[in-house]
């Protein structure tokens, strides 16, 4: 019924009524524009897929990636001494198929391609959604698209300079024995990073969507503040998912920013549950 109201709230370019196959036409049209867009940005990709492997993919496995950097200054300015500098740990990947590499860089150019061309994605999703809005829903939903590609971005730079070398770091670092020599594959560390990076930024947008729920009354902040032990329950599930493993210190840095977007959603809730009272009440009076 809801995917049934919203296509009939929306129409044509010229104003005029359009029937459910027009509605999967232009639906369509809008898929294949976002697909050509990160087709456009894989090649781009792909042509520099050694460059941004060798400085982009593989820096955090450096000693002297920026991070590490960061901490480690951060540790001498508070007076902890060395504590906080990492990155000492020694690094190396293998490949252990023969199509290993060559299929990598097609995981790493399609992947890199939808990261550049998320904003037009989005703005393409965006353009088939907002014919069903009302000039009302319209105003306060501007600047959406710069939103949703700030949170993403940011999901993205938080999983590659917080997530990936600390991960990096404690995996290489722990051994059950000095007989044990970690060697993993670079197919399995592009796979990691990916989860780490697109994930993390998928999962970012968690305000915005509690605001749209809000918004059309399906949640509320006071919904969102009774079942706060639930949510945390299902942001520690995402995590156990987002992570490469189950392991407590992986799970608590996933886990940690993501319930302090909840709260962060909780505060938005309750704003937009103000302003709607606010509105009702200059309606009726």
């Amino acid at each position: 019924m809801a995917l049934l109201d919203f296509l009939n709230r929306r129409t044509g370019s010229g104003g005029a009524e359009m029937s459910f196959i027009d509605h999967l036409e232009e639906l369509r049209w809008h898929i294949i524009r976002a697909v050509i867009a990160v087709l456009i940005g894989a090649i781009l990709v792909f042509i520099y897929v050694r460059e941004i492997v060798d400085k982009v993919l593989l820096a955090p496995a450096h000693p002297d990636f920026i991070t590490y950097k960061w901490l480690c200054n951060a540790g001498h300015f508070f007076r902890l001494g060395n504590s906080l500098c990492l990155g000492g740990t020694k690094v190396s990947f293998i490949s252990t198929a023969m199509t290993g590499q060559f299929i990598s860089s097609f995981t790493v150019a399609f992947v890199g391609g939808f990261i550049l061309a998320f904003p037009y994605v989005f703005w393409e999703f965006w353009r088939f959604v907002r014919p069903a809005l009302t000039a009302k829903e319209l105003r306060k939903t501007g600047g959406v698209i710069f939103w949703v590609s700030l949170l993403f971005f940011m999901g993205v730079a938080f999983g590659y300079y917080v997530l990936t070398p600390f991960m990096v770091n404690f995996y290489f670092s722990y051994s059950l024995s000095p007989l044990i020599e970690i060697k993993p594959t670079f197919a399995d560390y592009v796979e990691n990073l990916i989860w780490t990076t697109v994930g993390i930024g998928a999962l970012f947008q968690m305000p915005l969507l509690v605001a749209v729920l809000t918004r059309i009354g399906i949640v509320s902040a006071r919904f969102l503040k009774k079942y706060r032990r639930h949510a945390f329950v299902i942001i520690l599930i995402a995590a156990a998912i987002i992570t490469p493993s189950t392991d407590p210190f992986s799970l608590t840095l996933v886990t940690i920013p993501l319930y302090a977007l909840y709260e962060a959603s909780i505060i938005i809730a309750s704003r937009i549950n103000k302003a709607k009272a606010k509105e009702e009440a200059e309606e009726w009076s």
